[in-house]
């Protein structure tokens, strides 16, 4: 939910703001920095996991057993369906959506998806609205984690840092949903865990499923 310092006139914020002055919105303020990011519900041991995503979880680059879902199969316990597609945008990965929850019935949906939207030059209201409803429809029956992809620097064999396109972060806020940060930018920064500019190679994919399963943890999706 986005945070917004000029509330609904009926809102007791408001009379806050209109009685409090610079106090008000003050103590508005420290109130939405307060806010926590979402955390997980422990899976149960029979749950599976949906890897929804673009060549980067499909694995390009490295052998299929090296792809980020099946080394995070390894690393959890948890069966992992592996729902990359190479060349798949945000919209592609939406109308596949609705199957795949149907077929796989999974307890977490991990949502890779959007860097061939980048590349393409695609409205980024376009991915836009198609991540946020992406991440709605399958939070009705899993829980969901957005995982960030890199800005389109990435697309240019980029050598040095990469930040995450700001995309994901509002989607999260939007619709109140976990992101995981840094994973791809983390991993695509370093020519050694690449297999070209825009995949990972075998030890990047370790890399990736091993920092996410740590943060899997951490926010309580795993025990």
């Amino acid at each position: 939910m986005r945070c917004n310092l000029i509330p609904h006139p009926s809102d007791p914020a408001r009379r806050a703001l209109l009685l409090g002055g610079a106090a008000g919105a003050l103590l508005l303020a420290a109130g939405c920095s307060r806010r926590s990011p979402p955390k997980g519900t422990p899976l149960s041991p029979q749950a599976t996991l949906l890897c929804l995503g673009d060549s980067l979880t499909f694995g390009m680059g490295a052998a299929p057993e090296a792809s980020y879902p099946s080394q995070l199969a390894a690393l959890t316990g948890h069966t992992a369906h592996n729902a990359g597609v190479n060349g798949d945008t945000a919209e592609g990965a939406l109308a596949r959506l609705p199957a795949l929850l149907e077929t796989h019935t999974p307890g977490l949906v991990l949502v890779s998806i959007g860097g061939n939207d980048f590349l393409r030059k695609r409205p980024l209201e376009g991915t836009r609205a198609a991540l946020r409803q992406i991440v709605q429809a399958a939070a009705a029956s899993a829980q969901v984690v957005l995982i960030a992809q890199p800005q389109p620097a990435f697309l240019a064999a980029a050598v040095g840092s990469l930040n995450d396109h700001p995309v994901y972060a509002d989607v999260a806020t939007e619709t109140g949903t976990a992101l995981y940060a840094k994973g791809w930018s983390a991993v695509l920064s370093r020519p050694a865990l690449r297999s070209d500019p825009i995949h990972a190679n075998a030890e990047g994919y370790r890399q990736f499923a091993a920092t996410l399963a740590d943060w899997l943890r951490e926010q309580r999706f795993l025990p």
